[in-house]
């Protein structure tokens, strides 16, 4: 990937307030404003962080800011009082504000990428809150700023390997009837765009997981491969993907660290997380392809036990901040 940066600042939501985020955001800050990278800012409320802080009234003010402090654009919404590591639901409305501000920023130029701080869901149901999860309200937010469709793909990025999933939080027993050749067409030609405009990777190689064991042994372990993963496969690669037919699963991760592939699509969620989070479980980052912005995320929770006792671990969120960077510059550098 290119070693370069954006401008501008990114744009950082807090998360749940009684999760890491604050602890996270805070250590991530310590660890990255002596470097002098790409400077971020926070929208929350400057008291939930043990630190130096620096309230901002504007993004353009995080870079002036940043060897200070940690820039925190303070938010509309009040939080009620909060014990760390006890969810809230009366803290939904202020950890919305702060993803909504967040996307919009990026969405108005003011901001070169958003990195989201773990949230809760049940929090914001619990609240009145109606997308399915932080992706589907990012999606949306895109859509309504823009007018154009959005379907999200989620990619993981850790321990060498880029995965992304075509299916996500579906039942097993459900994942077949989700593989349609439209669903999946959609899935690789989005990661095959961002491999080219958000990592720099001209002609990007992939490979394609199958469902079955054995990538289906010829369709005497099911039929999926032979139906729909490898007959796809095929027309994608005559309109100029390269593309493989469907692997075995148990194999392709380990050719993709033997440098065979620049990516691996899973079929299933656990099939593409267990081996980025085997080789990279506190590194790993979430980040969102499909979007008319960046977007990146730890890839982890919001460690309410961890944030209690005060040993939440940035380093995810570190390597989410880095990569935003990156990706935000090599977009950039597209256009």
């Amino acid at each position: 990937m290119t070693e370069h940066t954006s401008s501008l600042p990114l744009a950082l939501s807090m998360g749940d307030p009684a999760g890491c985020g604050p602890q996270i955001t805070m250590r991530a800050w310590q660890a990255l404003h002596p470097a002098r990278g790409t400077p971020f800012y926070v929208i929350a409320d400057p008291a939930l962080f043990d630190g130096p802080v620096e309230i901002i009234d504007t993004p353009g003010d995080t870079a002036a800011a940043f060897p200070s402090g940690l820039p925190v654009l303070p938010l509309t919404e009040t939080l009620p009082p909060l014990k760390t590591g006890t969810p809230d639901s009366a803290a939904a409305p202020a950890i919305v504000e702060s993803i909504r501000r967040a996307t919009q920023d990026v969405l108005v130029g003011k901001a070169g990428g958003v990195v989201t701080n773990p949230i809760s869901k049940a929090v914001l149901y619990s609240a009145g809150f109606r997308h399915p999860g932080h992706t589907e309200y990012l999606a949306s937010l895109c859509e309504d700023a823009t007018g154009t469709s959005c379907p999200p793909v989620m990619m993981l990025v850790g321990g060498g390997l880029r995965v992304s999933l075509a299916t996500i939080h579906v039942p097993l027993m459900q994942v077949p009837q989700h593989l349609t050749p439209e669903h999946l067409r959609q899935t690789i030609t989005t990661t095959a765009y961002a491999l080219q405009r958000d990592f720099a990777l001209d002609h990007p190689r992939i490979a394609l997981t199958g469902l079955n064991p054995h990538a289906g042994e010829s369709g005497t372990i099911g039929t999926e491969e032979r139906d729909i993963i490898n007959p796809l496969a095929a027309t994608l690669r005559a309109e100029g993907l390269e593309l493989t037919d469907a692997r075995p699963a148990d194999t392709v991760f380990a050719e993709m660290l033997d440098g065979r592939y620049d990516a691996v699509i899973a079929m299933t969620h656990d099939q593409g997380l267990i081996p980025v989070k085997t080789l990279d479980l506190w590194g790993g980052v979430n980040t969102t392809l499909g979007l008319p912005i960046i977007r990146t995320s730890p890839d982890h929770g919001t460690a309410y036990d961890a944030a209690a006792e005060g040993i939440a671990k940035p380093d995810s969120l570190i390597a989410a901040i880095k990569l935003a960077s990156v990706m935000a510059a090599n977009r950039l550098a597209h256009v």
